[in-house]
C-alpha cells in the first residue's frame, strides 16, 4: 500500500526557547519514518505561529530557507491554541493523506507516532495518543489534569481519558471537522463526536527541556471552564436544582418565623432579616451569571466571527 502524505501540525506561541531543539528532533524522526516507508517522502512539518511576542515567527522562517519540509503559517494575531491547530489543519485539508497534531514542547512522545500511522494503516480513521504515565508531571499538575477528565466526563463531554491534542486524524475526518463551525471551538470534545474507526495509542508524558509551559494554574481552569459551557449544559440544570435547595430552605425559614410568633418568642432583629436577603441574594447572583455565561456563548457564536486570519504562509 502507497505511503500517506503525511502532516505535522505544531502550534507555536513564545516558542523561540526550544523551537531549534523541536525541529531538529522532528525532522531527524521524520527521515527515519520516510525511510522505513511508513510516510510519503513529501510529508511536511507545519509550525503555526499563534501571534508569538518573541522570535518564534523569524525561526521558522529561517527553518524554512534551510529545509524544504517545513511549511509555516502565521496568524495575525494570538487566536488561541484550539484555532491555531485548525489553521494549520484546514489550509492543507486537500492536500495530505493524514494529519497529526502535536505540541511544540514534544512533551508527547514523538516515537508513538510510529504506532499511530501503523493503527493508521489497519484502518483507523482517528487515532487518539494517550497518556498512560504523567511521572514527569508535579503531584498537583497530575492531580488537577486527571480531575479535568474525570469532571468533563461525569459532565457529559465526550473525552477521552488522558488525551491532549496529541491525535492522527485522516482526511476524511478533518473534513468532517470543517462542518463544526463553532468559535468557542473544543477539540478533545468535537473530535469524538464525529465518529468513524477510532484506536488509541499509549506513551509516557515527557518533561518541558526548555521554555515555560503555556497552561498555567488559571488558563488550564479558564480551558476546562470552556469545554463543560461548550458541551454541557449539566450547570444550568445545577442552578435548577440550587433552586429547589433553595425553595426548600425558604420553607424551612417560613416555617421557623411563624411557630416563633405563634409561641410569641420573636425578637427584633438584623440577624432574622439579614441571613436569608443575603443567602438568596447571593444564590441568584450566582445563578444570573452562569446563565449569562451561556448567553454570552450563543453572542459569540451568532456573530460568525472567524476563529482565525492567516496572515502569512511559507513554503505552501
Amino acid at each position: 500500500m502507497k505511503p500517506p502524505r503525511l502532516l505535522l501540525v505544531i502550534p507555536c506561541y513564545n516558542e523561540e526557547a526550544i523551537l531549534h531543539h523541536t525541529f531538529a528532533t522532528l525532522r531527524e524522526y521524520y527521515t527515519g519514518i520516510m525511510a522505513s516507508g511508513l510516510i510519503a517522502p513529501d510529508s511536511k512539518l507545519c509550525f503555526v505561529n499563534d501571534g508569538s511576542r518573541d522570535r518564534t515567527w523569524e525561526i521558522i522562517e529561517e527553518l524554512g530557507q534551510k529545509d524544504p519540509v517545513v511549511i509555516g503559517v502565521k496568524l495575525s494575531r494570538n487566536f488561541g491554541h484550539q484555532s491555531a491547530i485548525m489553521a494549520g489543519l484546514e489550509h492543507h485539508v486537500d492536500d495530505f493523506d493524514c494529519f497529526i497534531t502535536i505540541d511544540a514542547d514534544l512533551q508527547d512522545d514523538i516515537h508513538a507516532i510510529t504506532a499511530m500511522l501503523e493503527r493508521h494503516r489497519e484502518g483507523a480513521r482517528i487515532v487518539y495518543g494517550v497518556r498512560n504515565d504523567r511521572s514527569s508531571d508535579s503531584r498537583f499538575k497530575r492531580a488537577t489534569a486527571e480531575g479535568f477528565y474525570r469532571v468533563m466526563q461525569k459532565m457529559g463531554v465526550p473525552v477521552v481519558f488522558n488525551h491532549a491534542d496529541f491525535r492522527l486524524m485522516d482526511r476524511r475526518v478533518l473534513q468532517e471537522l470543517g462542518n463544526f463551525r463553532e468559535v468557542n471551538l473544543f477539540l478533545r470534545g468535537v473530535v469524538p463526536l464525529i465518529g468513524f474507526q477510532s484506536e488509541k495509542v499509549f506513551y509516557k508524558r515527557l518533561e518541558r527541556l526548555a521554555g515555560e509551559t503555556k497552561y498555567p494554574l488559571h488558563k488550564m481552569v479558564l480551558f476546562a471552564w470552556n469545554g463543560i459551557t461548550s458541551f454541557s449544559t449539566f450547570p444550568m440544570r445545577l442552578v435548577l436544582y440550587f433552586g429547589f435547595i433553595n425553595f426548600l430552605v425558604a420553607l424551612l425559614i417560613v416555617t421557623y418565623i411563624l411557630t416563633s410568633y405563634l409561641f410569641g418568642y420573636t425578637v427584633p432583629g438584623w440577624t432574622s432579616t439579614l441571613l436569608p436577603v443575603t443567602f438568596f441574594s447571593g444564590s441568584n447572583m450566582v445563578a444570573l451569571g452562569l446563565i449569562g455565561e451561556y448567553i454570552g456563548k450563543i453572542y459569540e457564536e451568532v456573530k460568525a466571527r472567524p476563529r482565525y486570519i492567516i496572515e502569512k504562509v511559507i513554503h505552501d
